[in-house]
């Protein structure tokens, strides 16, 4: 049975440097990691969610399938945990919010879509390409909390209050379900600081119980009042991520320097606050959850947001060294200084953090949407691969897939169909896989379209909502017109297998003849087995591939692709001009753990790839292909498949770690940086890893638990990887580890 409250541990004289309770905290930390990857585990970001076994809930569902759906059964749901939620408290934490679980994680995982809204003839073409819908999925949401930092949960309450006597009955579900969930927050925060309270008596160390007198009082004043410190801005931000991450996990950070600068600017000319005490308390906001945090940036006149907080956190980040998602933007104006500091800590730690975006390319993107640069500028980090307007934008960030190669493989199996009536060639084939993308394509858009009209009678954003501009006003949930901007972004998933495929097919067959389509069928049919098998297999695979710097086939053909996909989700904004919600759509190639998943029904492909193994990585291309890893020119291909229009398509290295060793390696670093944000890339994820460590942390999880690895735009602890995704880790590091064996 784990410990939720940690008092009375140490002797009652014992003092305690910020160091030292950073170092105990992360020990803390790694110990719950450790339980969690016992228990299975996750692909996915580490949300600094505690096992724990007091604490059940018995989900009360309101429709016969045993699910819930709808503003009452949520809000009844949420407010019910809330009131049975026990309170974690460390006496060595400056924080108190730390939650157990996810109430969207609680409902049958086969229906969590209202069946009253079926989708049934969607749902047939999506099975067929094998599209990721998104329908009913909630991520990576970016609300702006300076609402929260400025009018406090009293201040909510109250505009709640009053907008409601200003609206119609038509309104009245809204605003009293959120009534309820804020009331709920404040009396949930209140017995949190009563409980923290009476530990605090019971609390022998004089220095811990002094600390836990504090973090009392604190939640006793941002139960209903806005903070007033710095201290108290993180506890309050902490709070917010803890309740949202309850309902549905859904949302990320923002810009550091613009939320908290102010606080820590105040705080420090007042003498209240030092340096070593803010780095204390931005280490433990880090600990209480990965979410996505960005940094520097432009500011309103194009000036740099870098500040002495910046620096700040990053040595935050450096003293808790655990799964952080901080991203760096770059841009023309970047203090270089701290710059060549992130690099720093990139190379010491060694733990995938930071990442780097380009503000040039994601900003001239979006504006190519239609918006202004003042909007474009605002964007922040909200998850893998996304950038989002805060408590402006609603988007479908990383929920929405089509698989591209298999689109490939049933244009390919049409082809051949017809092979009596047409005959077989290059050509034919990307005749057929244009008209099938584009069936794949606009079945994807309707499915948005379908997600944004029923949404809110499947599940209502009752926290999100809160965050938003104007939505309290609007008195509507934000798919039903909350939000000011609906920006869908579509993913394709597998376009290094499809282009791979395509120039195997151009190269093998129709240009060299070492093969027909009807031999290479029955290979693919064959899985390469049989005679001759591993010789096609291998003949093919080393065809003129995606990723060699914009000379090959292959690279020829996911620019084709790429153009192709752009133009067909882009056309979707036409299609669906007469939504009332103005839906934008754009495009990005990425797959974040479905990279496993999308490749596990997927049958042989002519790229030489097998049935069932994973397709590639994001937008990088196949791997194998280069052993040196093949930077620049890798790089380079990646840049020429950039949809542009403010979506990503993400660059992931595996760097070998002795680069770090080099006296001019920072500087290198951080000009190869620049070069590949120049090229036109969007998004920069790194991994340095001593490839010997991670092999023996595969054979054996927790003999490094404390071991983090850039898994795509999240780091993670690899120990709490399945094994499947551990080895798709381990693949791309043998990229630049020729002589590495497993």
């Amino acid at each position: 049975m784990s410990k939720i409250h940690y008092i009375n541990e140490f002797d009652k004289d014992r003092t305690f440097t910020f160091d030292e309770r950073i170092a105990l905290l992360r020990k803390r930390k790694i110990a719950q990691t450790e339980e969690k990857a016992k228990q299975g585990g996750a692909d996915e970001d580490d949300y600094g969610l505690i096992v724990q076994d007091e604490f059940v809930y018995q989900l009360k569902p309101n429709h016969p399938n045993g699910s819930i759906y709808g503003y009452r059964a949520w809000t009844e749901n949420y407010c019910s945990i809330l009131a049975q939620h026990p309170i974690y408290v460390d006496a060595l934490d400056a924080f108190s919010a730390k939650g157990f679980f996810f109430l969207e994680r609680l409902r049958p995982k086969t229906k969590k879509w209202n069946p009253d809204y079926p989708y049934d003839d969607l749902q047939k073409i999506f099975d067929r390409y094998q599209i990721i819908s998104g329908i009913d999925n909630c991520h990576h949401f970016t609300p702006d909390i300076q609402i929260g930092l400025d009018l406090g949960w009293g201040g909510i309450l109250r505009k709640l209050k009053e907008q409601r006597t200003l609206h119609d009955e038509t309104h009245h579900e809204f605003y009293d379900a959120e009534i309820a969930v804020v009331e709920h927050i404040i009396a949930f925060i209140r017995r949190a600081g009563d409980e923290i309270e009476a530990l605090a008596h019971k609390e022998k160390n004089r220095q811990l119980a002094e600390n836990l007198h504090t973090m009392a009082a604190i939640n006793h004043r941002l139960a209903t009042e806005p903070p007033k410190t710095f201290r108290e801005a993180i506890q309050w931000n902490n709070w917010f991520s803890m309740l949202s991450r309850t309902y549905n996990r859904g949302s990320s950070g923002g810009q550091i320097e613009d939320l908290f600068n102010p606080f820590y600017e105040r705080d420090v000319a007042s003498g209240i606050l030092t340096d070593e005490e803010a780095i204390f308390y931005l280490a433990c906001m880090f600990l209480q959850d990965s979410r996505y945090w960005q940094l520097s940036g432009p500011d309103e006149h194009d000036n740099d947001k870098t500040c002495h907080l910046s620096y700040l956190a990053l040595d935050a980040a450096d003293k808790i060294n655990i799964a952080t998602n901080l991203t760096i933007r770059v841009h023309d104006k970047l203090d270089s200084a701290f710059f060549e500091k992130s690099v720093e800590y990139l190379f010491k730690n060694k733990q995938g953090w930071p990442r780097y975006s380009s503000d040039k390319a994601l900003m001239e993107g979006f504006m190519r949407c239609g918006y202004s640069k003042e909007l474009a500028r605002k964007r922040v980090a909200a998850g893998c691969h996304w950038m989002c307007i805060p408590g402006m934008e609603y988007t479908m960030n990383d929920t929405v897939k089509v698989n591209l190669a298999m689109v490939f493989q049933v244009a390919y199996q049409e082809m051949m169909a017809n092979a009596d009536k047409t005959r077989p060639s290059v050509d034919a084939l990307w005749e057929q896989y244009q008209k099938h993308l584009k069936t794949a394509v606009d079945a994807t858009g309707r499915g948005i379209i379908h997600h944004l009209t029923y949404q809110t009678k499947s599940q209502p954003e009752l926290i999100l909502n809160l965050f938003q501009h104007g939505l309290i006003e609007k008195g509507v949930n934000i798919t039903d017109g909350g939000a000011n901007y609906y920006n869908m972004c579509i993913d394709g998933a597998g376009l290094a297998v499809a282009a791979d495929s395509f120039a195997a097919c151009e190269q093998r067959v129709d240009k060299e003849g070492r093969l027909t389509y009807e031999e290479l069928t029955n290979h693919l049919d064959a899985n390469f087995e049989g005679e001759n098998g591993e010789y096609v297999r291998q003949m093919l695979f080393h065809s003129e591939r995606y990723g060699g710097g914009g000379d090959s086939l292959g690279d020829k053909w996911a620019v084709e692709i790429s153009k192709l996909w752009t133009d067909l989700v882009r056309d979707l904004v036409e299609q669906h001009k007469d939504n009332p919600k103005n839906v934008n759509f754009i495009p990005g190639f990425f797959s974040w753990s479905n990279t496993i998943l999308l490749g596990s029904i997927l049958k042989a492909t002519p790229n030489g790839r097998k049935a069932g193994e994973p397709i590639n990585h994001g937008a990088n291309p196949n791997g194998g292909f280069r052993k040196d890893g093949a930077v620049t020119s890798m790089c380079n291909s990646i840049a020429a498949i950039q949809p542009g229009y403010g979506n990503t398509a993400p660059v992931q290295l595996e760097i070998d770690p002795q680069i770090a060793n080099d006296p001019e390696g920072v500087k290198k670093m951080c000009a190869m940086i620049l070069g590949i944000m120049n090229s036109g890339n969007t998004l920069l994820n790194i991994n340095i890893i001593d490839a010997k460590k991670i092999l023996e942390a595969h054979k054996d999880p927790f003999k490094y638990p404390d071991l983090v690895v850039r898994v795509t735009g999240f780091t993670a602890f690899f120990s709490m990887l399945s094994e499947k995704f551990r080895e798709l880790v381990i693949e791309r590091v043998k990229a630049v580890n020729a002589d590495l064996e497993y």
